[in-house]
């Protein structure tokens, strides 16, 4: 499994909700825009119903994880977050979504996009996968692979100058069989403020052992103190990325 660092030019993590990013990869984030990486976050939901409190509305939940969520953002160095407004806790990978999805992906134009796996249901003994996490997974899949790179799928988006873009590689989050391992020993640090700063999902408790512990796990006999992991399908190779970059040729008139 090569551990050789590849930096991308841009990077865009797609998921269901605030904290989801800082979960999953934030180490290897943050290694990026150290590196100079442009990252943009896309949350399918702002995370309404997950205050669970007397008086609280989810508009005012909204508020609150949104705000979280850009201060975990600023301590990673992201330089963009994204909220699409669906439903917290009913997330479904419609058509709809799929459109947004691919609305961004047009707009910012990553080389990589980083979501999760849409087969986990059961993580562990004690977790079941969340279906929003799946759903998002999935919308995130099927936007990034075919439908952004595909000139005559959702035409409309051509008059808003979104013109077809085929992201080069997909990091995908997952408990199962990985391919590659990210040194993240250097900014975990970062991951566990970032994590820190969603005050309404931690509350008294301090997620940095935890979060230690699953890197330690993670990073266990490759030489590394800390690492996250992910599965990575490489969508355009090499040689096709360095002449395009991404960009499809235009559909003929």
């Amino acid at each position: 499994m090569p551990n050789n660092f590849y930096t991308p030019a841009r990077a865009m993590v797609i998921m269901a909700h605030p904290d989801d990013p800082e979960f999953s990869c934030a180490g290897t984030v943050a290694r990026w825009a150290q590196s100079g990486t442009e990252v943009c976050y896309v949350l399918c939901t702002s995370g309404d119903v997950g205050i669970a409190e007397p008086g609280m509305t989810r508009g005012k939940a909204a508020e609150i994880r949104e705000a979280e969520e850009r201060e975990a953002a600023k301590i990673l160095g992201v330089m963009e977050v994204v909220f699409l407004g669906e439903s917290d806790g009913m997330l479904l990978p419609t058509l709809e979504l799929r459109k947004k999805i691919v609305r961004e992906i047009r707009r910012f134009r990553p080389e990589v996009v980083i979501t999760g796996d849409p087969t986990v249901v059961w993580a562990s003994d004690r977790y079941i996968n969340h279906p929003d996490h799946r759903a998002a997974a999935t919308a995130a899949l099927d936007a990034t692979f075919p439908a952004a790179g595909q000139p005559n799928l959702f035409e409309e988006l051509e008059e808003e100058g979104l013109t077809a873009y085929k992201p080069r590689k997909v990091y995908v989050t997952t408990w199962g069989e990985v391919d590659i391992y990210v040194n993240i020993s250097k900014t975990i640090d970062l991951k566990v403020e970032a994590l820190r700063a969603h005050k309404s999902q931690m509350k008294d408790w301090d997620p940095e052992d935890m979060i230690r512990g699953w890197a330690a796990e993670r990073g266990k006999g490759k030489e590394m103190a800390y690492a996250e992991a992910f599965r990575v399908i490489t969508l355009v190779d090499d040689e096709s990325w360095e002449k395009t970059k991404g960009r499809v040729l235009p559909k003929e008139k």
